[in-house]
C-alpha cells in the first residue's frame, strides 16, 4: 500500500519515488481531517490508477520507469472519466507537496497587532446546565455582530463556536499546508457535488470565515439591494436603512482602499491590462490596514493584520460581557410548545430563550433539521455559492504572485453582467490556480509557476444548491454556465493586455491559448460539467423574505414557525450578493440582532 501511494504522487506529480514517499506521508496525515468519503474516493482513485497500470503496461505502477508511467497517465485520461479520475488525485497531492515545504513563512516588518483579549473557555470546561439571555451558534461575520449587539443591549449573551481559537504566533509557524487543513471545515474537503462538482471550502474556527476569507469588503450593490426590497420583501433593504449598517460595519472592520505599495505584480498587471482596456478597475477595498503583502489571507494572517472579527467586534462583544465557548458542536436547539428555551451540545444544556443561529449557510440548515425546525420547504433549499474560475497567464518576467496582497485588484467591467474579476493569488506553495497536466508536464509547470499572474472571477449565479445532512448538491444553470464561459475570456483579455505570452485556460481540452481568438475558440467548445469551479461564498440556504410560503424566514429574521429563533448568517440572505458578502452578512446580522435585542427586552 505504501509503495503504491509514493508511485501514485511520483506519477502525478513528476518526482522520483523517494519524494513519491514524502509526499504520501504528508497526504496521508492531511487526509485525516478529511471526511471519510473524500478519504475513500481517494484511496479508490490511486487503486483505480494502480489497476490502470496493470492493464496497460502489464506492471504496477511502483516498477515502471518515469516514461512508462506518463504513459500510462496519457492513455487514461483519454478514455472516458479518467481525466476526472487523475484530477481528483492531483489537487490533494499538490496541498500535500506545499506542506513538504518546510514552515510557515515569518511575518514582515515585526509581528503585527497582539492577539486582543477574549472571553474564551472550552466546551470541556463549561458547566454541564446553564443559563443566558441569549445564546447565537458561530462567531464569524454574522455570529458575531449579533452577539455585539445583543450582549451591548444588556442581554447575557453565550456564543458557542465549533472551532477553536487561532493565534498569528501559531500561523508563523506552521506551514501554509499545515494551517489549511486545520482552518477549514472537512479538511477544506468540503465539495458541492454536482456536474460540475465545486469545491466549496468552509472556514471553522473563532472568527469563522473572516479568519480566512481575501478580506475583501464590498459594500452591497443598490442592484441587490433593490431586489432584496422590492422582490423579497425586505423593508432593511431600503438604502435608507441600509446604508447606516454598512457604515457600522466598515468602521468595525476598518476597511479602506488597499494601498498600492504592498499591491504586489499581479495586481499591477490586472491594473495594467485594465487601463489598456480601458475597463474600470482599482485597488480593492479592505479590512487590512497595518497588510504588508504576506499573501496569507487564507490560512490565517500571520501578523493579524486582516480585521476578522475575532479582532473587533468579537471583543467587543465580549468586553459587553458576551463569553465564546469553543469546541462546542451545537446538537440541537431545543424547543417547548413552540418557543426556543435553550441550546445542546454533547452533554451540556444553556437554556435560552433567544436562540440566534449564524453556523452559516450549510451548517444553519443542517442544524435546523437536526433540531426538528426543518418543517418549512425552503430549509436547505435555494443556495447560491456565487462560483468562480481561475484563469493564469504566463509573462516574459516573473510575477511571483505570492508577494503582494492575496486578493488585491477588482476589475468591475463586466459586474452589471454578473461577472466579478478579481486578481487573486495563492499563498506562498499553494496554488490559486490548478496547473495543467499530469507527470512531468506538470513538474515543468510548478517549475514555471513565477511567471504566472493568476485572476479569477466570480459570477452571480441562481441559486440551485440544495444542503442535505451529509452532502451538498448543486446545479450549475445553463445562463450560468455561460456566464462561466464569458468571465473566462474576460480574464483571458485582460490578461493578454496585460502582456502575457499564453493563457493557461483551466479547460481540459484545450489548457493553452496563445491569443484572444483561440481563448474564445477554447471557451465555445467547453464542456461546463469539466470546469474547475470553486465557492467561497454559500448563500441564501434559509432566506429571508415577505413571503411566508417561500422564505423560511421573516423580513425581521425570525425563523417562521417557532418563537425566539432567528437568523443572522449568510443563510439568510435572499440571493446571490454578487460581491465578496462579507460587509453584506455583518449589516444584515446587525438588524436582525437590533430587531431580536428589541423584541427580548419587550417581553422581559
Amino acid at each position: 500500500m505504501t509503495e503504491r501511494r509514493a508511485a501514485t504522487a511520483a506519477t502525478l506529480l513528476g518526482v522520483d519515488l523517494a519524494e513519491g514517499h514524502r509526499v504520501a506521508a504528508e497526504l496521508t496525515r492531511l487526509a485525516a481531517a478529511f471526511p471519510r468519503p473524500v478519504r475513500l474516493g481517494l484511496h479508490a482513485a490511486g487503486g483505480g490508477l494502480d489497476v490502470a497500470a496493470r492493464l496497460l503496461a502489464g506492471r504496477s505502477l511502483a516498477r515502471l520507469d518515469p516514461p512508462a508511467r506518463d504513459d500510462v497517465c496519457t492513455t487514461l485520461a483519454a478514455a472516458p472519466g479518467g481525466r476526472a479520475l487523475l484530477e481528483a488525485l492531483k489537487v490533494p497531492l499538490l496541498l500535500a507537496a506545499a506542506a513538504t515545504g518546510g514552515p510557515g513563512v515569518a511575518a514582515p516588518a515585526g509581528d503585527g497587532v497582539p492577539e486582543p483579549d477574549l472571553t474564551c473557555v472550552a466546551a470541556a470546561d463549561w458547566p454541564h446546565r446553564s443559563r443566558a439571555d441569549a445564546v447565537v451558534v458561530g462567531s464569524g461575520a454574522g455570529g458575531a455582530m449579533a452577539a455585539r449587539e445583543l450582549a451591548r443591549a444588556g442581554l447575557s449573551v453565550v456564543v458557542l463556536e465549533e472551532g477553536r481559537r487561532f493565534t498569528a504566533a501559531e500561523f508563523r509557524r506552521r506551514s501554509a499546508a499545515d494551517r489549511f487543513v486545520d482552518l477549514y471545515r472537512d479538511g477544506g474537503a468540503t465539495v458541492a457535488f454536482g456536474a460540475p462538482p465545486v469545491f466549496l471550502p468552509l472556514g471553522r474556527g473563532v472568527g469563522g470565515t473572516t479568519l480566512v476569507n481575501a478580506g475583501t469588503c464590498y459594500r452591497t450593490p443598490d442592484r441587490v439591494l433593490r431586489r432584496w426590497r422590492d422582490v423579497h420583501g425586505l423593508p432593511v433593504a431600503d438604502p435608507a436603512t441600509f446604508t447606516p449598517l454598512l457604515d457600522d460595519v466598515e468602521r468595525t472592520l476598518r476597511v479602506a482602499p488597499q494601498p498600492v505599495d504592498v499591491l504586489g505584480r499581479n495586481g499591477e498587471l490586472a491594473l495594467a491590462g485594465a487601463a489598456a482596456l480601458g475597463w474600470r478597475a482599482a485597488p480593492l477595498r479592505r479590512n487590512a490596514p497595518g497588510c504588508a503583502g504576506s499573501c496569507q489571507c487564507v490560512v490565517g494572517c500571520p501578523r493579524n493584520a486582516k480585521n476578522g472579527v475575532h479582532l473587533n467586534a468579537l471583543p467587543q462583544a465580549c468586553a459587553a460581557g458576551a463569553v465564546v465557548v469553543t469546541g462546542a458542536r451545537v446538537d440541537r436547539v431545543v424547543t417547548a410548545r413552540g418557543r426556543a428555551v435553550g441550546v445542546r451540545f454533547g452533554r451540556r444544556l444553556i437554556a435560552a430563550p433567544l436562540v440566534v443561529l449564524a453556523a452559516g449557510a450549510i451548517e444553519t440548515p443542517r442544524l435546523l433539521a437536526r433540531s426538528g425546525l426543518a418543517r418549512h420547504p425552503g430549509v436547505g433549499r435555494g443556495l447560491a455559492v456565487h462560483p468562480a474560475v481561475s484563469v493564469a497567464g504566463r509573462f516574459a518576467e516573473p510575477v511571483v504572485a505570492s508577494r503582494g496582497v492575496l486578493q488585491s485588484v477588482g476589475v468591475e467591467e463586466l459586474h452589471d453582467d454578473g461577472v466579478l474579476i478579481e486578481a487573486t493569488a495563492g499563498p506562498p506553495g499553494l496554488v490559486s490556480f490548478v496547473p495543467p497536466g499530469i507527470g512531468r508536464e506538470l513538474h515543468a509547470e510548478l517549475a514555471g509557476a513565477d511567471r504566472l499572474a493568476t485572476f479569477g472571477a466570480m459570477i452571480a449565479d441562481r441559486p440551485g444548491g440544495r444542503v442535505g445532512a451529509r452532502f451538498v448538491r448543486y446545479r450549475l444553470a445553463r445562463t450560468d454556465a455561460d456566464r462561466l464561459r464569458l468571465a473566462i475570456v474576460a480574464i483571458g483579455r485582460l490578461l493578454f493586455a496585460a502582456g502575457a505570452q499564453e493563457v493557461l485556460t483551466g479547460l481540459a481540452h484545450h489548457p493553452y491559448a496563445r491569443d484572444v481568438a483561440e481563448l474564445r475558440d477554447a471557451v465555445a467548445t467547453a464542456d461546463p460539467r469539466l470546469l474547475h469551479l470553486a465557492a467561497f461564498h454559500p448563500s441564501g440556504s434559509v432566506a429571508m423574505g415577505a413571503d411566508a410560503q417561500r422564505a423560511p424566514v421573516d423580513p425581521d429574521g425570525r425563523l417562521r414557525g417557532v418563537h425566539g429563533v432567528w437568523v443572522a448568517d449568510a443563510s439568510a440572505l435572499p440571493s446571490c450578493p454578487e460581491v465578496n458578502p462579507q460587509v453584506s452578512i455583518m449589516a444584515v446580522a446587525l438588524a436582525v440582532a437590533r430587531a431580536a435585542a428589541t423584541e427580548s427586552c419587550r417581553a422581559g
